[in-house]
């Protein structure tokens, strides 16, 4: 369907594919401005599905579904980018979706990402595609150790990635390719991972918000610190390769950018992920406008406001029977946020939910959430 550039009004219908936590915080800030929510799903009583108006439970490449979802919205987008893309194409005449295929080509695909990155002069460590055991040895001769190698499609926080830091390593990894497409990259020194993320509409306005400092355990978001306690010139370069990334990419919608932050305070762009994120969590809180209604509005050719922090912030993750601790210790800690996805299955290492908690010291917010450490 033609029309970027149109305007969905309130009381409109969105279609969300997938009913995950950042579906369900996407479907409620759409709610709140008055849209109607439908969620296409394989999970009967997804997180996104219980603020929704509607679920279609399938899986995601369901055409049949595709197309019922296609037909009861007047506009389409989603939470993640491991969407299949054939799909998209084949509803795209049928109902409005307006992140563009290209922007959704390159970030699920991160040799594409690098490529995307390195042509339009945006840093980003050494890198080599892997095909075979023949591109692996070339690569490493190349990169040298350490380096991780990671599949090229899918895989997410940790997942299908195998660090390669010596020969024996590498001889582990051989075994591993499996016919996959995957990159080899440099390992580089860093001092924290930072991550922004930007907003844009169809009209060009640009917007970002401030920059988080992340801790990650075990390859997963733990806490978010905002803003980053980082120096005022590695915040303006964050903001202008996000302004950057934005127009290049044609964004509609948020985006996330991770970032490794070197010893000499450079910046390497990590990964992208073209929907809201979760170290962009605090933002519900702590600003003028979520991450989620900034996407909506986005996405919905509305105009976005100049983006405002009104709070230092620190987010947890509440990673399996976390939320259980969470949820009986919500009575003495009045300064909670708590965010529960109010999913079923509780699992080790699976995002149950999230605190945020805000004021104006740092050390203070940290304190407040110390026993998920």
């Amino acid at each position: 369907m033609k029309g970027s550039n149109k305007l969905v009004l309130p009381q409109n219908t969105i279609g969300i594919l997938g009913g995950g936590q950042l579906g369900q915080m996407m479907a409620l800030s759409a709610k709140s401005m008055g849209y109607k929510v439908g969620i296409l799903d394989p999970t009967p009583h997804s997180s996104a599905s219980q603020v929704a108006d509607f679920q279609i439970i399938a899986e995601y490449n369901d055409q049949k579904a595709l197309n019922n979802l296609a037909n009861k919205s007047n506009l389409i987008t989603y939470e993640f980018e491991n969407v299949d893309q054939n799909s998209i194409k084949k509803i795209k005449d049928k109902v409005l979706v307006p992140q563009k295929l290209n922007e959704l080509s390159i970030n699920s695909h991160r040799k594409r990402e690098k490529d995307f990155l390195f042509n339009n002069n945006l840093p980003v460590v050494n890198y080599q595609y892997v095909n075979s055991e023949s591109d692996l040895e070339a690569a490493i001769s190349k990169i040298g150790f350490p380096s991780i190698l990671k599949t090229c499609e899918g895989g997410y926080d940790g997942h299908d990635q195998i660090d390669i830091n010596n020969e024996e390593d590498k001889h582990k990894a051989l075994k591993k390719l499996n016919n996959r497409e995957w990159i080899l990259e440099e390992k580089v020194k860093f001092n924290k991972e930072v991550s922004i993320m930007v907003a844009r509409n169809n009209q060009n306005q640009i917007e970002t918000f401030p920059l988080s400092e992340n801790i990650h355990k075990n390859h997963i978001l733990h806490t978010s610190i905002v803003p980053a306690r980082v120096n005022d010139l590695v915040h303006e370069k964050a903001k202008n390769i996000a302004v950057k990334i934005a127009q290049k990419l044609d964004l509609t919608g948020v985006l996330g950018i991770e970032f490794f932050l070197l010893p000499n305070n450079e910046l390497i762009v990590n990964e992208m992920a073209p929907r809201p994120h979760n170290s962009g969590h605090y933002t519900i809180e702590a600003c003028n406008i979520s991450q989620f209604e900034a996407h909506i509005r986005c996405i919905c050719g509305l105009s976005i406001p100049k983006i405002k922090m009104d709070h230092k912030a620190v987010m947890v993750n509440l990673l399996g029977s976390n939320i259980e601790v969470a949820r009986k210790n919500l009575n003495n800690h009045p300064d909670w946020h708590l965010h529960d996805y109010g999913k079923a299955d509780i699992r080790n290492g699976r995002k149950m939910g999230h605190i945020t908690v805000i004021g104006d010291f740092i050390d203070d917010l940290l304190n407040k959430v110390e026993q998920f450490k």
